[in-house]
């Protein structure tokens, strides 16, 4: 009688316990774990390519504080305020790259193979995926149009600074240094602490095939940089220069108050840069140069590319088990370099004159190649019942 009642009786669940009871929806469990696996794969790529990226430029600017052409103490100031300009470009990439790890790896153990049988097909997948590219697009958008132009302008007036160059300004007193391979030998008796040299003697052989050399002795001199274009010039005041083949005497004699001479830059060196890099997004808004334009359209682009690439990782990942997640990784990466190559081009194009459509037709050609191959198999089951009817 006991055991009936007991079956009998209801048993009430307070109201306060009912909300914790009720399961998860599935949309959100499935979003949280493939946004959580997409960024922790693009993390951890990001990183990677930063150490390969960081320790590639430091290796080649420390080569140009070897040689003199920035000094040692300013290298690693100048690095800093340039990671905002690498990871501009490192985010995008990273994420590319995690979109087809993370996705090839549920690819090869059949995980979407599961959820496109329950429901969730190309379309719903690429709306799970605007999650963490909206995340990197919103990140990338503020380096490139804030951080990265304030990084580039302190970095360039630390390289622009006359006393951040050891190639001729900064020699060590009374001694001859040689550069570009023995054909530049300069001396400076003393060198005051604004960086000004006195007594100066400047050696220069003519290229190879000739004997001609050129001897400049002059009072005093520094380092200058031209505002307009920021190239550096060695400026000379009160001297002489003697131009001729030694052992003949018909030297040329030119006596100046004040001489300049170009001061060659390394190719890719530290500051072989654009100096449109350097100027604020606001001050640019207003300048309609050609060059200012092409930046702007730039640094717009950047996080344009961002959902873009996400869009196109997605059917490029698919993959199988027979395969391996990584089967379409290079393909991938050769329609992530087209895509970059066409927004240089654009900004080439722009920076010669051309409008700014260069830009919007690149991301519109990109957009359209992400949408058919993210629908691919729909529209070609349609154009196939379309051709048989």
């Amino acid at each position: 009688m006991y055991d009936g009642l007991a079956r009998n009786k209801t048993v009430e669940t307070p109201k306060r316990h009912i909300k914790s009871m009720v399961p998860e929806l599935p949309v959100m469990r499935t979003l949280k774990y493939l946004t959580g696996d997409i960024l922790a794969h693009a993390l951890a790529v990001s990183v990677v390519l930063f150490l390969v990226v960081f320790s590639g430029r430091f290796i080649r600017y420390l080569a140009e504080a070897a040689v003199g052409a920035i000094t040692s103490d300013i290298l690693l100031p100048v690095m800093l305020f340039k990671l905002p300009s690498f990871f501009e470009l490192i985010l995008p990439l990273g994420l590319f790259i995690g979109i087809l790890l993370s996705l090839g790896r549920l690819y090869a153990d059949s995980e979407l193979v599961v959820l496109k049988a329950c429901g969730v097909g190309p379309g719903k997948l690429a709306t799970y995926l605007l999650l963490p590219a909206l995340a990197f697009s919103l990140v990338v958008g503020f380096l490139s149009l804030y951080l990265a132009p304030e990084g580039s302008a302190r970095a360039q007036a630390m390289l622009d600074n006359p006393r951040s160059a050891e190639g001729l300004q900064q020699l060590s007193e009374g001694r001859f240094k040689k550069q570009r391979s023995g054909n530049f030998v300069s001396y400076a008796e003393t060198i005051s602490d604004d960086g000004v040299m006195h007594n100066i003697f400047v050696v220069e052989k003519s290229e190879a095939g000739t004997a001609r050399t050129r001897v400049t002795y002059a009072d005093a001199g520094e380092v200058v940089v031209d505002p307009e274009n920021g190239r550096r010039y060695l400026e000379l005041r009160d001297g002489a220069r003697y131009e001729g083949v030694p052992g003949q005497a018909d030297y040329t004699v030119t006596k100046f108050k004040r001489y300049g001479e170009l001061i060659p830059e390394r190719e890719g060196g530290i500051r072989d840069n654009l100096k449109t890099d350097a100027i604020s997004t606001r001050l640019l808004l207003s300048d309609f140069s050609p060059s200012a334009q092409a930046a702007l359209y730039w640094r717009f682009s950047l996080p344009v590319l961002v959902p873009v690439i996400s869009l196109i990782a997605l059917p490029l990942s698919r993959t199988d088990a027979r395969r391996g997640r990584y089967a379409k990784l290079a393909p991938a990466l050769l329609v992530f370099l087209a895509y970059f190559i066409g927004l240089t081009q654009a900004r080439t194009a722009v920076e010669s004159g051309d409008s700014g459509w260069w830009f919007v037709g690149v991301h519109l050609i990109f957009t359209l190649l992400a949408v058919v191959l993210t629908f691919w198999e729909q529209l070609s089951k349609q154009l196939r019942s379309s051709l048989r009817g």
